[in-house]
């Protein structure tokens, strides 16, 4: 393990533990509430928890988490919760890369500590939203800094529910200060955008990298109430939507837009490139992508 900040590296990954077993705990409680549609005679899906490792070049332990994944149940199609902790050095690429964003001391000691939450839900009712929410903490021996955010990812888009998934996340934020919701709104419409598709994969949400004011409990603070605020954010979508009667159109619309969410995920998201090049489980790094979709 990578020596610094050992006690709020631990309340860290603790956290996000323990926010992994919450939205655990709250999906699988939809699961037993009643469906529509060609699911609705299926038995409720249930996660299954899987060890994932991390070896480093060198062929020695660097951390690893758990996968927690639902498949083919009756609200959700498909969902990953994964919890990560990771350490050792980073590689040439890594470093390099890290640098360019602003991070010192990486070609004097390319150590590295992270943990976080990484979720994904890909559902059955086309009218149920897929969602993305993650968050995580980044150690290295010369700066330390919060991310992650949740996004929602409609293939049929209702005004309301957007306007809900926003509101909830501001109430969230503004207790830190009001100008964090418009400036993570901003900073989400810029990252989760599809340049070669000219257009944003979802209707938004918010987001954060690099973040580190020097105050640690108050940014640790901040990262906890973006977690907090995903369930509030999401589940009330998920109840109202999962009764709603679809057609195979409304799959088909489901299908094509999960294409986006392939292409953004495999093109352009800084934690699929980071969790491939740094050698963590490609099962758990990948986990986001969705079990069927098409492109036309």
């Amino acid at each position: 393990m990578t020596g610094g900040m050992e006690r709020e590296k631990a309340q860290a990954a603790a956290w996000f533990e323990t926010l992994r077993d919450e939205i655990v705990a709250a999906f699988e409680g939809l699961e037993d509430t009643q469906v529509t549609g060609p699911t609705a005679g299926m038995d409720a899906g249930r996660f299954e928890r899987t060890e994932t490792t991390r070896t480093s070049d060198d062929g020695s332990d660097a951390g690893g988490g758990v996968m927690s994944v639902m498949r083919g149940g009756r609200v959700f199609e498909k969902v990953g919760v994964n919890t990560s902790t990771v350490y050792g050095e980073l590689g040439p690429a890594a470093q390099k890369a890290m640098a360019a964003r602003g991070v010192p001391g990486m070609a004097d000691d390319p150590r590295f500590w992270a943990s976080g939450i990484s979720l994904v839900a890909h559902m059955q009712n086309p009218h149920t939203p897929a969602v993305h929410m993650n968050t995580r903490m980044f150690w290295t021996p010369h700066a330390w800094w919060f991310g992650g955010g949740s996004d929602l990812n409609p293939c049929i888009e209702y005004a309301e529910d957007t306007a809900h998934f926003h509101a909830t996340q501001k109430a969230h934020l503004d207790p830190h200060g009001e100008a964090h919701y418009p400036k993570l709104k901003e900073w989400a419409d810029e990252y989760f955008y599809i340049p070669h598709r000219n257009r944003a994969r979802g209707v938004g949400g918010i987001f954060m990298d690099d973040h580190c004011t020097g105050d640690w409990a108050a940014d640790f603070a901040l990262t906890q109430d973006i977690g907090r605020a995903f369930l509030p954010a999401y589940v009330p979508l998920v109840e109202k939507r999962r009764v709603q009667d679809w057609d195979e159109a409304d799959k088909d619309a489901q299908l094509v837009h999960r294409g986006l969410y392939a292409e953004y995920n495999l093109v352009y998201d800084r934690g699929t490139k980071f969790g491939l090049t740094t050698g963590h489980d490609a099962n758990a790094v990948l986990m986001s992508l969705p079990p069927l979709a098409k492109w036309v």
